[in-house]
């Protein structure tokens, strides 16, 4: 009952009490004889001392809960959420108890709820493939993903570098434009081939202090791609005017063929069969040329790869009786999964391009590796290699270093690998010869399902 009374009413019984028993004890005094003033003084004494004595049990519980809930406000302004106040009290300072638990369960839930959006979101931004840098006003690198350490520092932490020191380190034509905060696309050549880069740069201010944001994205395989698929579009346009005209002229070439047998065999004239001859080589040139825009047709109407499982022994014995080369290492137990017909074309294409290079047979190798994120095939031969201004073009549709060669050999391996969601890379040897590696995603556990 006195629990569930309030600080004020609390307050107001015990001076009562105190008022009650000192009024009445001069009274008592004073009829059994005793001095007025000494009887009143005594009483006003009693009730003084009777009412620091009750208000001293309302106001301990209420200064130590007072105590306590001072202590709770201290760990809230140090971000300490997680101290719950047990104050088993029905008055004000019982509901401020309450509300505070109350409040604090809140804060605990918003900072559990801020803790995993930043974790999702640092997941995101370290697994982005563009490359991201967070730089103070002093050049310090003060957050930077794993793409910008593998771009920047071979994958090692780069956080609290300069970019001072980090810059010499990166391709010229990428450290100037990071240097002079340059904006849009960037060329360079390393030892991975040709790349070309897209440089973003914002300036925000962070705490009252200055930070630049500088965003590196690789746009070389979607600018290869957005070629791919200009040079596809071009091929389709040209082989279907081509094929519109080659039809009537190889029927009227034939015709004519036929008049001029007919007259031959009537006549027996020579002008005859040098018009047979004529014809017959308007003929035979309509017959290549057809050939050879259906050849780019293929290239341009490549199909999406169906893969499937396939046995790395079953994909190799059917390449070793059109060409012949030698196996380096083991073959991996797991199978690979690509579209076979496809892989196998490529592969027929990489192994004839290294006997055309004057590579010895016994001298090209395939070699098979695999584990649970990547299959890659490697291709070697000991040919005459290739400059590094043909490396650099090597890839590109219609280029060619042959005579006779249509530039479609390498383009349309890459775009084969491509299209697994893989790439493909060429490197020349130490000692002479070419190596070519084609990257292919492993099958993924929800392909498998």
């Amino acid at each position: 009952m006195w629990q569930r009374l309030t600080l004020e009413a609390r307050i107001t019984a015990v001076t009562l009490v105190a008022v009650l028993v000192g009024a009445s004890l001069p009274f008592l005094l004073i009829r059994f004889g005793a001095d007025k003033g000494l009887a009143w003084t005594g009483g006003m004494l009693l009730g003084v001392t009777i009412a620091l004595l009750l208000l001293r049990t309302v106001t301990g519980p209420l200064q130590r809960g007072l105590s306590t809930l001072e202590g709770g406000l201290l760990n809230f302004r140090d971000g300490d959420f997680s101290v719950s106040l047990a104050l088993d009290r029905k008055d004000e300072l019982g509901r401020i108890a309450t509300l505070y638990n109350e409040v604090g369960e809140i804060l605990r839930r918003e900072r559990a709820h801020i803790h995993q959006r930043e974790l999702l979101l640092d997941t995101v931004i370290q697994s982005s493939p563009q490359a991201l840098l967070l730089v103070d006003q002093s050049g310090h690198v003060i957050y930077a993903n794993s793409s910008a350490r593998h771009l920047l520092n071979h994958g090692r932490p780069i956080q609290g570098l300069t970019l001072a020191k980090l810059l010499p380190h990166c391709p010229v034509e990428l450290a100037s434009a990071i240097e002079k905060d340059e904006e849009g696309l960037f060329s360079f050549t390393d030892s991975d081939g040709s790349h070309t880069m897209h440089v973003g740069h914002s300036v925000f201010s962070l705490n009252a202090q200055k930070h630049r944001l500088i965003l590196i994205r690789d746009m070389t395989r979607e600018l290869t791609r957005a070629e791919v698929q200009v040079w596809k579009k071009v091929i389709r346009l040209i082989s279907h005017e081509l094929n519109n005209s080659l039809a009537p002229i190889s029927s009227m070439a034939h015709s004519g063929m036929m008049l001029a047998q007919r007259i031959d065999e009537e006549a027996g004239s020579a002008d005859a069969k040098s018009l047979a001859r004529v014809f017959d080589t308007i003929a035979e040139r309509c017959r290549h040329l057809t050939e050879f825009t259906q050849g780019y047709a293929r290239f341009a109407k490549l199909p999406a790869p169906s893969c499937e499982e396939v046995p790395w022994q079953r994909l190799l014995d059917r390449l070793l009786p059109l060409h012949r080369f030698a196996l380096c290492g083991s073959l991996p137990e797991r199978p690979g999964y690509f579209d076979p017909v496809q892989i196998e074309q490529a592969l027929l294409n990489l192994l004839k391009n290294a006997i055309e290079a004057g590579s010895p047979v016994d001298d090209i190798e395939v070699e098979v590796h695999c584990n649970r994120q990547a299959q890659q095939i490697i291709v070697r031969d000991r040919g005459t290699g290739m400059s590094e201004k043909v490396l650099q073009q090597a890839l590109l549709p219609f280029y060619s270093t042959k005579p006779q060669g249509v530039g479609l050999g390498l383009a349309l391996c890459r775009e084969i690998v491509e299209a697994h969601g893989g790439r493909l890379q060429l490197r020349n040897r130490s000692g002479g010869g070419l190596e070519v590696s084609l990257w292919l995603p492993q099958r993924s556990d929800r392909q498998a399902s």
